[in-house]
């Protein structure tokens, strides 16, 4: 593999070469050409990552507004298969925070499966965004296959790219993390959620255990999937009702990582304009 470059990308042709990855990333319909161009017109970013002349990779936002602010939504990174688990994901995010800052955004969103502790550790531990919003049932219940039945919840990302937590990679510390769940194995060897009767947050951080293979758990027991989605579900919106956000995922040797929270108004999210 040669040495991985990007640019920002503008013109019909390469709105072309998105949509082929988009197809070979995704296996199904791409979004019209005459969407994303009109999208990157008018405030939107689409950020290709090439090997020499082949676009592997990219990032795709469109403007947004919300409560009088502008900020950018961040809809679609894609991979291509030969070039996964790299680390150009993250280059590409980066980025993509460049050219926001140099377009005016100080802020850009993105979704995530609240399961997928893998993206949420690039998300919050890697990049540094926070989440405290909870989407039930995003898009709709999945259908087909190993997604069939299961609840497509997703956490909003906030990435607060002139803040201090972004800018100097602020973590918490002397943060005490109280842990009232427990897993255990089922007979299908999957980890499965033990929770507390009663779950009341009042401490300074809580961590909240994700299974690590969501996908292998999918098609091993999708029973036990859609038991963690709905258990998550409740006790990730119980802690965002007390101020709680999504800062870090703490990873292990166990079959679950952890999810760490803490008290949002402790976060420095301010930037330096504010």
């Amino acid at each position: 593999m040669n040495q991985i470059t990007m640019r920002v990308l503008k013109t019909v042709e390469e709105m072309q070469l998105v949509q082929q990855l988009e197809e070979i990333v995704w296996g199904m319909g791409a979004i019209p050409v005459h969407q994303t161009l009109t999208a990157v017109k008018n405030g939107g970013l689409i950020i290709g990552a090439f090997d020499d002349e082949q676009l592997v990779g990219f990032s795709y936002g469109f403007a947004g507004y919300q409560n009088k602010e502008t900020y950018l939504c961040s809809h679609m990174l894609g991979i291509h298969p030969d070039y996964q688990l790299q680390g150009i994901g993250k280059k590409l995010k980066e980025e993509q925070l460049i050219v926001a800052k140099e377009m005016g955004y100080k802020l850009i969103t993105w979704t995530f499966d609240p399961l997928e502790s893998r993206n949420a550790y690039l998300n919050v531990s890697k990049l540094y965004g926070i989440a405290n919003t909870y989407i039930e049932n995003c898009y709709g219940e999945m259908t087909g296959g190993i997604n069939a039945g299961l609840p497509t919840d997703r956490l909003q990302i906030e990435w607060w790219i002139a803040s201090e937590r972004v800018e100097k990679k602020w973590m918490p510390s002397n943060v005490s993390y109280d842990n009232p769940f427990q897993t255990e194995l089922s007979e299908q060897n999957q980890p499965v959620l033990v929770e507390p009767h009663t779950f009341e947050p009042t401490g300074q951080g809580y961590e909240v255990p994700v299974p690590k293979q969501f996908q292998e758990m999918k098609k091993a027991s999708p029973e036990t999937a859609l038991q963690w989605r709905l258990q998550i579900r409740k006790i990730i919106q119980t802690l965002f009702s007390k101020g709680y956000a999504l800062i870090a995922v703490r990873k292990t040797n166990e079959p679950v990582n952890y999810y760490q929270f803490v008290q949002r108004t402790t976060i420095p999210l301010q930037t330096k304009e504010n």
